[in-house]
C-alpha cells in the first residue's frame, strides 16, 4: 500500500516531466545535429553571426567572387605644399625620387632649416670644424676667409635667431647623379659685430633684423653619405 509520501513524490515527478516537455519540445527525428565548429561537413549549418562580426568567404565556396571596387580617385600630388604640380621643381624632385625612393621634400626642408641655423651660428662663433662638415669646399674656403679677416681685426660676432619664418623650396635640378635643391629662408635675427674694445662695429644687440637668404644644397644621390652640403649662398632683399 502506497503511503502519502510516495504519492506526493509521484505527483511531483509527473508535474516535472510535463513541464520539461513543454519547454524543450519533443524530438521528431528530423532535428539537425549539433553544430561542430571544427567539422569539415559542409552540410552542417554555421552559427548565426553576431551583428559586429564580418563573415569571411570560404576558399571552396561556390558563390561567385565579389567584383573588385573600381576606385578611379586619382592619387594626391606627391609634392603638395612644397611646389606646384607640373613645375620644373616638381619634375626635378621626381627625378630625385626615381634614384632615392625614400626622399621626402618636407623632411628635407626641415633638415635644411636646422642646417641654416647651425651654419649661421657656426660662422658667427668662428667654428671652422662644424662648418667643414656642412659646406662644400669652395663655400667653406670663403667662410673661413671671412672669419680670418674678422679675427685679424680683433672683432667678434654675436648672432641669435628669434625665429625662422619660412623655408621655401624655390629650385631643384638633377645633373647626372648630383641633385641640387635651393631654399629661400626668411628669418628674424639679432646680430652684432663688436670691435676689439667691445664697441659695436656693425649691427645691434637689441634690434631684430629681417633676413632673407637663398641657399643651395647639393648631394650625390645613391651614395651612403646622407648629408647635403651647402654649395652656394645668396643674400636676397
Amino acid at each position: 500500500m502506497l503511503d502519502i509520501y510516495t504519492i506526493i513524490f509521484l505527483a511531483l515527478a509527473v508535474f516535472i516531466f510535463f513541464r520539461l516537455r513543454s519547454v524543450l519540445g519533443q524530438r521528431t527525428g528530423k532535428e539537425r545535429p549539433p553544430y561542430d565548429p571544427y567539422s569539415r561537413d559542409a552540410t552542417r549549418p554555421p552559427p548565426a553571426p553576431a551583428d559586429n562580426v564580418v563573415t569571411l568567404p570560404e576558399r571552396n565556396s561556390d558563390l561567385p567572387a565579389r567584383a573588385p571596387v573600381n576606385d578611379d580617385t586619382p592619387p594626391g600630388f606627391r609634392w603638395q605644399g612644397v611646389t606646384t604640380e607640373g613645375s620644373p621643381v616638381a619634375q626635378a624632385l621626381d627625378q630625385i625620387v626615381a634614384i632615392e625612393p625614400d626622399f621626402d621634400a618636407k623632411q628635407f626642408l626641415s633638415g635644411a632649416k636646422g642646417a641654416y641655423e647651425l651654419i649661421v651660428l657656426a660662422f658667427a662663433n668662428g667654428d671652422r670644424r662644424q662648418l667643414k662638415d656642412l659646406l662644400a669646399k669652395d663655400v667653406y674656403d670663403g667662410f673661413v676667409a671671412a672669419i680670418a679677416d674678422r679675427e685679424s681685426r680683433g672683432e667678434t660676432m654675436e648672432s641669435r635667431f628669434v625665429s625662422i619664418e619660412t623655408a621655401d623650396l624655390v629650385d631643384a635640378n638633377v645633373r647626372g647623379r648630383t641633385a641640387q635643391v635651393t631654399v629661400r629662408f626668411v628669418s628674424k635675427l639679432i646680430s652684432v659685430t663688436r670691435a676689439k674694445d667691445g664697441s659695436v662695429a656693425d649691427g645691434s644687440p637689441d634690434s631684430v633684423s629681417d633676413v632673407t637668404d637663398v641657399w643651395t644644397f647639393a648631394r650625390d644621390l645613391g651614395t651612403r653619405d646622407p648629408n647635403w652640403k651647402l654649395v652656394a649662398t645668396e643674400a636676397a632683399q
